[in-house]
C-alpha cells in the first residue's frame, strides 16, 4: 500500500459547487443587511440607479453604509473618500495573504479576485487555499463563493428598493445586527494568538469609546488602533508564534 496521500481533484464546477456552499451561512447572514442598506438608501437621497450601482460597482457593505451615514451627514466628498479608505484598509492584509496563492494566476482571475475580495468571501476562501492537495482548480472555489454573495447583495439590494419601502421603519428593527453576529462569527476562529486577541480587543474597546465622533471617525479610530496594537504586539512583545518575545 502506498504511503502516501491521493487526492480526489474536483472539477471546476465541482470546486464552484462548494464555494457556494460552505459560503451559504454568510450568505443567509447578509440577507437583512443588504435590504436595509437598500431601504435605508432612497431616504438618504441616492437615487433608485444609484442605490443600485453602488452595490453593483461597489460590492462593499460595510464601506456603502458608511459612504450613505456620511452623504446623509452631508459630508463633503473627500472626507467620504478618505473614511471608505481607511475603512477598507483591511482588503489589503486580505491581498497579501492571497497573494502566494494567486500570484501565478492569469491577469483574468487575479482581477475577479480583486473585484469580489470581501470579508465573507475572504474568510471562507482562505482556508480552501491552505488545504494542501494539489487541485489546479481552487479558483473556482473561489468564483463559486464570491459569486454566491455578490448575487445575494445585489439582489438584496434591489429587494429594499422595492419590497423594502412597503416595511414601516424597517431600520428600527433591528435586522442589521444580523450583519454583526456575522463578522463576529468571521473574526473568532481567527484570534488563535495573543496579538490576534490584543487586537480585537483594542479595536473593540476603541470603537466603543469612540463612538460619538462626528461622521463615523470612530470607526476610523477604531481600526486603526486595533491594526496598531496588533502590529506592536506580533513585532515587539511576541513572536509569529504567540510566545512571549525576549
Amino acid at each position: 500500500m502506498s504511503s502516501s496521500t491521493e487526492f480526489i481533484v474536483k472539477s471546476p464546477w465541482q470546486e464552484s459547487r462548494a464555494g457556494a456552499r460552505d459560503i451559504f451561512p454568510l450568505v443567509v447572514g447578509a440577507i437583512p443587511f443588504g435590504i436595509i442598506f437598500g431601504t435605508l438608501a432612497q431616504g438618504s437621497g441616492l437615487s433608485f440607479g444609484a442605490t443600485l450601482g453602488m452595490s453593483v460597482f461597489v460590492f462593499a457593505g460595510s464601506a456603502q453604509f458608511i459612504a450613505l451615514g456620511l452623504l446623509a451627514a452631508g459630508s463633503t466628498l473627500p472626507l467620504v473618500v478618505l473614511t471608505t479608505v481607511v475603512v477598507n484598509l483591511r482588503h489589503m492584509l486580505y491581498s497579501a495573504s492571497l497573494l502566494p496563492y494567486v500570484q501565478g494566476a492569469p491577469q483574468k482571475w487575479k482581477a475577479a479576485i480583486g473585484f469580489f475580495l470581501a470579508d465573507e468571501v475572504f474568510a471562507v476562501t482562505i482556508r480552501r487555499y491552505q488545504q494542501p492537495d494539489p487541485s489546479p482548480h481552487k479558483h473556482w472555489y473561489y468564483l463559486g463563493a464570491a459569486l454566491a454573495m455578490y448575487i445575494n447583495w445585489v439582489f438584496c439590494t434591489l429587494l429594499g428598493l422595492t419590497a423594502g419601502q412597503l416595511i414601516p421603519n424597517a431600520a428600527a428593527w433591528g435586522l442589521d445586527f444580523a450583519m454583526v453576529a456575522t463578522f463576529i462569527g468571521m473574526v473568532v476562529p481567527y484570534a488563535t494568538t495573543r496579538p490576534m486577541v490584543g487586537a480585537i480587543a483594542v479595536a473593540a474597546l476603541a470603537s466603543v469609546l469612540a463612538n460619538g465622533l462626528p461622521h463615523k471617525l470612530g470607526l476610523m479610530v477604531a481600526a486603526i488602533a486595533g491594526v496598531a496594537v496588533g502590529y506592536w504586539l506580533e513585532t515587539r512583545l511576541f513572536s509569529p508564534d504567540g510566545e512571549v518575545g525576549r
